[in-house]
């Protein structure tokens, strides 16, 4: 299993409710959609460990840089 650090993260009312309505939506626990956004983004951007890849001239892909 992997070790989750625990933290505080202070969010408006009004985004911390949508996030709410979505993870009922999605049938998930706050904290799990929450965890869901995060990965969804790291992978968006190439930076996340499980989906870094590297183009051939070793930039990485699905960044500015790389793209």
């Amino acid at each position: 299993m992997i070790k989750k650090k625990p933290f505080v993260l202070r969010l408006d009312e009004d985004m911390l409710g949508a996030v709410e309505k979505w993870a009922a939506d999605e049938f998930r626990s706050t904290n799990g959609q929450m965890e869901w956004i995060i990965r969804e983004g790291l992978k968006k951007a190439g930076r996340s460990k499980k989906t870094y890849k590297k183009d051939e001239e070793g930039k990485p892909q699905g960044s500015e840089e790389g793209a």
